[in-house]
């Protein structure tokens, strides 16, 4: 497989450039995802705005975590699942959740439900059944989220077949949260 590069502000693309700067003024580094992403300004502007919409979701900061990690083991994302570990930190979520994500054990009810509601929308690629979205419903959540998941999927997408593709090496800060994939 070809080597990607992860570009810098020096290295970057004159578009480029500019989302790198937001992104060292979001996180305090440039991540290595923005990084390998700076290879297609287009893109790394597409997951910055997709990712500035899906915070500003009606999803909270846990249920938001639920969905990003659900994706990201479902898809088997070795980058992701740290990296949204630190940040599920930063964001205040609590480790129970987090650990529960990333070993696949049960969440509290209702975030269970959003767990299995994002994990069907992703393997029927989207035809949820009648049923399923009772259920989902039944657990307290609105049309709205149901829409919400799939805006958190397609910024997962963008990221995870990124990092699969260009083999993303896990940032320094987020090493401590390694992960692997179960199966």
């Amino acid at each position: 497989m070809s080597k990607f590069i992860l570009h810098t502000k020096e290295t970057a693309d004159d578009l480029a450039k500019p989302l790198l700067e937001n992104s060292l003024k979001s996180f305090g580094m440039i991540p290595n995802l923005h990084a390998v992403m700076a290879e297609a300004p287009t893109l790394l502007e597409a997951y910055q705005v997709v990712d500035n919409l899906f915070k500003r979701t009606s999803l909270s900061n846990d249920e938001q975590t639920v969905v990003w990690q659900t994706i990201n083991i479902e898809h088997q994302c070795r980058y992701c699942v740290p990296a949204h570990t630190a940040i599920a930190n930063m964001m205040g979520v609590g480790d129970h959740i987090s650990d529960a994500l990333r070993n696949k054990t049960p969440l509290p009810d209702k975030l269970e439900a959003l767990r299995e509601f994002t994990l069907k929308i992703i393997r029927q690629r989207g035809r949820i059944e009648e049923a399923d979205l009772r259920s989902f419903f039944e657990a307290g959540y609105t049309k709205q989220n149901a829409f919400e998941v799939i805006l958190g999927l397609s910024q997962k997408v963008m990221s995870n077949y990124v990092n699969h593709i260009s083999e993303t090496p896990v940032d320094l800060p987020f090493k401590s949260f390694s992960w692997q994939p179960s199966e």
